[in-house]
């Protein structure tokens, strides 16, 4: 039984590692509704890399480029193509996460560490994840800056009275899934569990998640108050490739799938999306034909739902 030993208020950022971070940007504002609200490059004394921080709901991506060849960004970004370099959760105590997990097994990659300005001390650390990915830790309750010493603010949209960027209404990070390679997926469920406290939510093997010719099998872990949850992927036996060995392929290694995100109104957020020119799978109409004999009556008009591609599932919650 996994105990909460490691307790986490929720995320507090996701970093990109890109090759064009300001591209990256412009294309997170225009196409998802995010907002530019701090920044960090040559411009603020950063002669290291260029990050823009842009928001929305409760919200955070980091994207950031080196702007030097020799960075560890550089070599990530060259290895893997843009990509997760962090997943940062907010803590109380920063050091004491740090001890509690590297005590327990993981493998520390920044010790405890205090940076300072004008705005108070940020406190944080981090220990190493699946392939390159790293976990950060992150203490915010001695500092209220724009994001961390060294940013500047970029308020290029107002917020709300509760400081929240709506943009197209996505509202906050649901879970983050990671691929691993084939064998690896218990190894990294153990850490999970052993490390930070995680208890195991849902199994899916190869016959849960399959065609004719991929596979999968993923473990869903999460945290003990249930704010972060991390699904683990590893590939499974098919007639071909599975989806996840291709990514491990292609990624050169474990890595970050997918960031899954929450919004009030899904189809008011995909119509959106989509009039801001962001293009989503197709799916077969005959998926329609037959979704209220599969789920039950729904509330939302189903030739909207086939028109935006919308999926729809239940559970006996």
């Amino acid at each position: 039984m996994s105990e909460d030993f490691l307790p986490i208020n929720g995320m507090d950022h996701v970093e990109f590692y890109v090759g064009n971070a300001k591209q990256a940007a412009h294309f997170y504002r225009t196409g998802f509704g995010f907002a530019n609200t701090a920044y960090s490059g040559l411009e603020t004394g950063n002669r290291e890399r260029a990050s823009y921080v842009m928001s929305q709901g409760n919200i955070r991506l980091v994207l950031t480029t080196a702007l030097g060849p020799d960075s560890p960004i550089a070599r990530h970004c060259y290895l893997h193509g843009d990509g997760v370099g962090v997943i940062a959760m907010a803590v109380d105590d920063a050091a004491s996460a740090y001890a509690e997990s590297t005590h327990r097994g993981a493998t520390g990659v920044i010790p405890p560490t205090a940076v300072e300005d004008e705005y108070g001390v940020l406190r944080y650390s981090a220990i190493q994840c699946y392939g390159d990915t790293v976990i950060k830790f992150v203490d915010r309750s001695d500092y209220n800056g724009p994001f961390a010493p060294g940013y500047v603010a970029r308020n290029g949209v107002e917020p709300d009275k509760r400081g929240r960027y709506k943009g197209v209404g996505l509202a906050s990070i649901d879970h983050i899934v990671g691929n691993v390679e084939l064998g690896a997926m218990d190894r990294w469920v153990d850490f999970f569990a052993q490390t930070m406290g995680f208890s195991q939510l849902l199994h899916f093997d190869d016959k849960d998640i399959s065609t004719e010719y991929s596979a999968l099998m993923s473990k869903v872990m999460q945290n003990g108050n249930g704010k972060i949850k991390f699904p683990i992927n590893e590939p499974a036996e098919g007639k071909k490739k599975s989806q996840i060995q291709e990514y491990l392929d292609f990624y050169y290694g474990p890595g970050v799938q997918h960031i899954a995100l929450t919004t009030g109104n899904i189809i008011e957020t995909v119509t959106q999306l989509q009039a801001n020119g962001i293009d989503f799978l197709r799916v077969p109409t005959n998926y329609y034909d037959v979704l209220e004999d599969r789920v039950g009556k729904i509330d939302e008009p189903i030739d909207k739902l086939a028109e935006l591609g919308i999926l729809v599932d239940r559970d006996e919650e």
